[in-house]
């Protein structure tokens, strides 16, 4: 019989998880005209966060550096993440020049608006 958590669990843990979104948790609604994206990204600085908008596509990307590691330490289980996080969310045509972004207590939230219909909307008069 095998003990209750046997020492291979922990390598299949490692092998099924994707580091990416495990790391970058995300809530995404749609309110007010616009998308709203809200991603947990604890333990990274604002100046290692960038959000592009580019053919259609918002990117998140964060990076943690690996801290320095003394030679003394001898670990014996590391978990926390450390390297480049990147989530990528289709979101359409969008007004690009009017998105926002704020980082606070590692939450970052993006506001996204919908490009006008009605504004690119012409009524061509039948001849």
């Amino acid at each position: 019989m095998l003990p209750r958590k046997f020492y291979l669990d922990s390598i299949f843990d490692n092998f099924m998880d994707d580091k990416t979104t495990d790391q970058m948790k995300c809530d995404i609604y749609e309110k007010d005209e616009a998308y709203h994206i809200v991603a947990d990204i604890p333990g990274i600085d604002k100046k290692d966060i960038s959000v592009e908008c580019s053919d259609g596509y918002l990117t998140i990307t964060a990076v943690k550096e690996e801290e320095e590691e003394n030679l003394d330490k001898k670990f014996i289980r590391k978990e926390r993440f450390y390297g480049k996080m990147t989530r990528k969310f289709y979101v359409g045509d969008v007004e690009q020049d009017e998105i926002r972004a704020e980082f606070k207590d590692g939450i970052l939230t993006v506001d996204i608006p919908k490009v006008n219909k009605e504004k690119n909307k012409k009524i061509i008069d039948i001849q």
